[in-house]
């Protein structure tokens, strides 16, 4: 009988059912070494959000999932928090962001839209270098559906941060379908590429280059979200570096000497020292951190809040007028409340349990406020899938 693979647990309540036992179908799974779950887990397709898988020699894009390369990026700016304390400032900048970041695609963006030379491509299969070709250019550096979303916060010292979540928009999951559909199935379900096999190397490649495409989506949404802050509010990026991480990846480590393959589902790679951003729902804070390098959990920490309700359930619950209740004092497009009823904070489970749960993992460097007129959030008005 094969001995479970040893799972460590960093959470601030026992996990629903479903979640304890798709956790627990994941330790008696093919050549899995270790399992980390973070305070944020919640259940999903395969492999939960919010899980760090370590294979021996075998790669499983469901591990990573659809959204490859999704991650943060903040940016300090020489503005103070109440430079969004007037309705008339917050409405301008709030309708620069729309006009200069479209939600799902450039207007205009008809038929191939040049990329840059980095990600030229090709990718490993004619379908997915089809895709790239028609939509990757036309989608580079737009908001995206869902959670993904472009925020103004402040800190404890009344600055305000720029802070964005992006990934590799419709690219990710074609990535993950292709290679999904070469793997074998794996005892337990999954399925997995064999880390030495030409399957598993075109695999890392397409994802590298989802990772990559994500990276510059994020820095070219950072990069007009501050020409507007310049137009508007006359404010310019600070002097501090900006802080990026990702949070669906898969890389090779080596942890207590034995070199593993780290499933990033849900999770943000936290060595000793290595910096990171966790967003909390809209309305509420969010932390800049530094990873501790905690053995257990794989070097790893939390994405986000993670969510107590799937999106149909909060649809289903939440009504229109109680998203504006729970977002009262953040700046944002009323109009839209109707299709943001699933991304209401209270779909959300609580970031400050969520922090506490994961002390060992992370040291919080910056908390910032949603419970001030600086925070200002843009979310595209259309519906995650």
């Amino acid at each position: 009988m094969k001995l479970l693979a040893p799972l460590h647990r960093w959470v601030a309540e026992p996990p629903p059912r479903e979640v304890a036992e798709a956790l627990e179908r994941l330790r008696r799974g093919e050549d899995i070494a270790r399992i980390a779950v973070m305070p944020d887990v919640h259940l999903a397709e395969e492999v939960c959000v919010g899980t760090v898988l370590a294979t021996y020699n075998t790669i499983v894009p469901a591990a990573v999932g659809g959204d490859i390369g999704c991650g943060m990026a903040a940016i300090a700016l020489d503005a103070a928090a109440d430079r969004l304390a007037q309705a008339s400032d917050a409405a301008a900048v709030l309708a620069g962001l729309q006009a200069a970041i479209p939600a799902l695609r450039h207007p205009g963006a008809i038929g191939e839209h040049p990329l840059p030379h980095a990600l030229a491509g090709p990718l490993s299969c004619p379908a997915l270098e089809s895709l790239r070709r028609r939509t990757a250019g036309a989608q580079l550096g737009t908001l995206g559906r869902g959670n993904h979303f472009v925020e103004l916060q402040a800190d404890e010292d009344e600055r305000l941060w720029l802070m964005v979540h992006g990934g590799s928009r419709g690219l990710g999951p074609a990535i993950r379908d292709h290679h999904q559909s070469l793997a074998t199935r794996l005892r337990g379900g999954l399925r997995g590429l064999a880390a030495e096999t030409p399957g598993a190397a075109a695999y890392l490649s397409d994802m590298q280059w989802a990772l990559d495409y994500a990276e510059l989506s994020r820095t070219r949404l950072v990069e007009r979200a501050c020409e507007v802050l310049a137009g508007c509010l006359g404010a310019l990026p600070g002097s501090e570096a900006q802080i990026s991480c990702h949070h669906n990846f898969v890389r090779r480590e080596q942890h207590a000497g034995q070199w593993l393959w780290v499933h990033r589902k849900g999770a943000i790679s936290a060595m000793e020292g290595e910096p990171g951003v966790i967003p909390g729902s809209m309305g509420a804070p969010s932390y800049h951190v530094l990873g501790r390098g905690n053995a257990q959990s794989l070097c790893s920490s939390s994405h986000g809040a993670g969510r107590c309700m799937a999106r149909g359930e909060a649809r289903r619950r939440i009504a229109a007028q109680e998203l504006l209740a729970q977002l009262r004092g953040v700046w944002f497009d009323h109009r839209a409340a109707e299709d943001l009823r699933d991304e209401a904070p209270a779909a959300y489970k609580d970031i400050g349990a969520v922090m506490r749960a994961q002390r060992e993992l992370t040291r919080v460097v910056r908390r910032l406020r949603p419970d001030h007129a600086g925070q200002l959030a843009l979310r595209s008005h259309d519906r995650a899938d």
